[in-house]
């Protein structure tokens, strides 16, 4: 008994530290959060309370219904194409890289990039995607289309496209170290037996990669829900997110009004997260 006391505290002690970490920086932030949702507030300051007019304003407004509609519809879209470029890319590096070395090399090269902000890479864009960036006069030179094309910059296209930038790598890196654990001489008996490479790739390599393909879901899904600065910059102010809302309603110091909001994002993103483990469970799965 008093060892397995003594093994219980030693157990408790040392998840100690991390519990308090957590706790500290995001439970009681969060708590916070959840706290001013619910105060008052007028144009000169913040009244402590407890009301739900936040709530109500928030989920009886149909400008933040489309919002979260137009968030929602990035996070589709953006999550459908890291996954298709960022399973193809670790696809690559798993299976046609032949050694550890150049696997090694080849994925430090994707990362580069991020050795630079968000901010950098995002306004790289625009001398490339602009009326007379790198794009459309390469365009119009080669004579494929007769005027500069109006969508390629401050758009829902470039939202997108420098979202998939940004966040790309968040689905290769889970996706590649799900694939590199796959034991080969599973695709070899496969192959021996006939199957074909579309065989493979759908009854073997697919359902062994899910739980990467969930990890990498997660941090796609999350990282887009919250973003507000891609939105602003690469729509040039003709689109809108939730994060960006939140952040005008905290620039006109709506703090009670842009924390009921944050609540609701923070609700909808963890359903999402629920809805994905509940599709692949990855403790089971790794």
């Amino acid at each position: 008994m008093r060892r397995r006391a003594s093994r219980r505290l030693a157990s408790y002690l040392q998840a100690a530290p991390l519990a308090l970490i957590l706790g500290a920086f995001l439970l009681l932030p969060i708590a916070a959060i959840v706290i001013v949702s619910f105060w008052d507030y007028d144009s000169v300051q913040i009244y402590p309370d407890f009301v739900t007019l936040n709530y109500a304003e928030t989920l009886g407004s149909w400008v933040t219904w489309r919002t979260f509609f137009n968030t929602v519809k990035f996070v589709v879209l953006v999550w459908a194409i890291s996954l298709f470029v960022g399973f193809w890319v670790a696809y690559f590096l798993a299976f046609h890289v032949r050694t550890v070395k150049m696997q090694t090399a080849l994925f430090l090269l994707c990362t580069i990039p991020f050795l630079t902000s968000n901010i950098i890479r995002m306004i790289s864009w625009v001398p490339f995607l602009g009326r007379n960036g790198l794009l459309n006069s390469a365009l119009v030179d080669l004579g494929i289309v007769p005027a500069p094309l109006e969508f390629l910059l401050f758009s829902e296209f470039a939202v997108v496209l420098a979202m998939v930038h940004l966040y790309a790598l968040f689905m290769v890196t889970p996706i590649f170290n799900t694939l590199v654990r796959i034991d080969r001489s599973l695709v070899e008996a496969a192959r021996d037996a006939g199957a074909s490479a579309t065989q493979i790739l759908t009854n073997i390599i697919i359902p062994l990669a899910k739980p990467g393909i969930a990890i990498g879901s997660i941090f796609v899904v999350t990282l887009v829900m919250g973003d507000f600065i891609t939105v602003r910059f690469m729509s040039g102010g003709q689109s809108a997110s939730v994060g960006l809302m939140i952040a005008n309603q905290i620039s006109l110091l709506q703090y009670p009004a842009a924390a009921a909001n944050a609540v609701v994002l923070l609700a909808v993103v963890l359903m999402m997260v629920a809805a994905i483990l509940r599709i692949v469970d990855i403790r089971k799965e790794l």
